[in-house]
């Protein structure tokens, strides 16, 4: 469904993608793993095209449904069939949740076809219909990041790429969240999911990719990222036998000195 082949991207004189690839497969829920700083925002906004024009990728294709979109304007690949959900989920707070949803639909012009999905996605998310006349500023966090999905599935993707839907959620929050994806991907959505609770992410992906300093190093099934030693000790806070080996070693050290 989506190719990106050997991208790069630059902010001003610094590089902050070394020319990445990857590949993700109709149906699939991908996650794109890294610390902070590993590249993960710039790879969706870069596919997205809404970085700044002078940031924008200077090498590299990009292809959707066999379509090239690098050089595409943001709406077109909207109509084409690929909608984000920003880190801080950005809902505009002065708006009520029906007008919120609405903007999601700004690309069309089928009335009925829009108003059948507002009311999809008010019975996907009942809380939002009870909550239609509030304003999207009075939501809680968790509410607004079903908001803030709701309004992206409006435009009808085929693609849905989310950065960081858990990001300031308690745990029972990002819980239901990851069910709501995990949902929403069962109904036929493709969707690229930036992630740092990467425990979360390797439970509910089909694939994943680990990304440092702006480059790909790993790429390989959930279950066996999982057993990954270092996949353990840096992103899962699992102590292996190896580390432990090594506290031990220092603190023999610290002791004899």
């Amino acid at each position: 469904m989506l190719s990106v082949k050997n991208i790069e991207t630059w902010y001003d004189l610094i590089r902050a993608l070394h020319g990445i690839s990857f590949e993700i497969q109709e149906g699939q829920i991908v996650a794109l793993l890294g610390s902070n700083g590993a590249g993960k925002t710039t790879t969706l906004k870069t596919i997205m095209r809404i970085l700044e024009d002078d940031d924008q990728p200077e090498k590299g294709t990009i292809e959707f449904l066999g379509k090239r979109i690098d050089r595409m304007d943001t709406e077109e690949i909207v109509r084409l069939g690929i909608s984000y959900v920003p880190e801080g989920r950005e809902v505009f707070p002065e708006l009520t949740v029906m007008e919120n949803i609405q903007m999601g639909a700004y690309t069309r012009r089928d009335r009925k076809g829009i108003q059948a999905d507002i009311e999809g996605i008010f019975k996907q998310f009942p809380i939002l219909s009870e909550r239609r006349n509030q304003q999207a500023g009075h939501l809680s966090g968790g509410e607004q990041q079903m908001l803030a999905i709701g309004r992206a599935l409006m435009s009808r993707p085929k693609l849905l790429m989310l950065d960081e839907p858990s990001l300031g959620l308690s745990p029972l929050l990002t819980k239901e969240i990851f069910n709501i994806i995990q949902r929403i991907n069962q109904q036929g959505m493709t969707i690229l999911l930036v992630e740092q609770n990467v425990n979360m992410a390797l439970k509910y992906s089909h694939y994943a990719f680990l990304m440092e300093n702006g480059r790909i190093v790993r790429a390989d099934k959930p279950e066996v990222l999982r057993e990954d030693n270092d996949v353990k000790e840096f992103y899962l806070g699992i102590a292996t036998e190896q580390s432990v080996k090594g506290y031990k070693r220092y603190r023999r050290k610290v002791r004899f000195r």
